[in-house]
């Protein structure tokens, strides 16, 4: 069992991570997220031994919101809408914080469960817009996924390369 001061610590550090990773890229110190944080740098590393090891978690983070969204979503009472709410939503954090396009990016990798889940959630999503008749029956997920990575590392061209992608989805 984890103590509360160090699930508090624990927290404060990936909060920090977050956002320092989102400001500054994955090659921000670990310094820098300790300094954001408030704590030392050997309690960053108590918790994560390396920086590998807090990019993965910071990320798994990220894509397990994801994950979280799209399965929100996937009883959505129109298909089409909650699929492009969902690409929207993905694109538009993805492309405002330079890491987050690589979690994107990443998404099929075995860093994390939400890795893998994001894939089976963003599936059922399509699918279930395909079998209303409103995205296009030969786009799969892993050409979605793609795409979806592609247009949030468009930077500030983001919004109308999503919205010219999901024209070109539909049916």
């Amino acid at each position: 069992m984890i103590r509360a001061d160090a699930a508090r610590n624990r927290a404060k550090i990936l909060d920090a991570a977050e956002a320092v990773f989102a400001e500054h890229g994955i090659t921000a110190s670990t310094e820098e997220v300790a300094r954001t944080a408030g704590v030392g740098i050997g309690t960053v590393f108590r918790h994560f031994p390396t920086k590998e090891s807090l990019v993965e978690a910071v990320f798994a983070g990220i894509v397990q919101g994801f994950v979280d969204q799209a399965r929100r979503l996937c009883d959505a009472p129109d298909p089409g809408q909650a699929l492009f709410d969902f690409l929207r939503g993905m694109v538009e954090v993805a492309a405002t914080k330079a890491a987050y396009a690589d979690a994107v990016a990443a998404a099929e990798d075995t860093l994390a469960e939400g890795r893998r889940e994001l894939p089976q959630a963003l599936d059922t999503l399509l699918t279930r817009a395909q079998g209303a008749g409103v995205v296009r029956r030969d786009v799969s997920m892993p050409e979605l996924l793609a795409l979806t990575a592609a247009v949030a590392r468009t930077g500030e061209h983001a919004a109308m390369s999503l919205r010219i992608v999901m024209d070109g989805l539909k049916v």
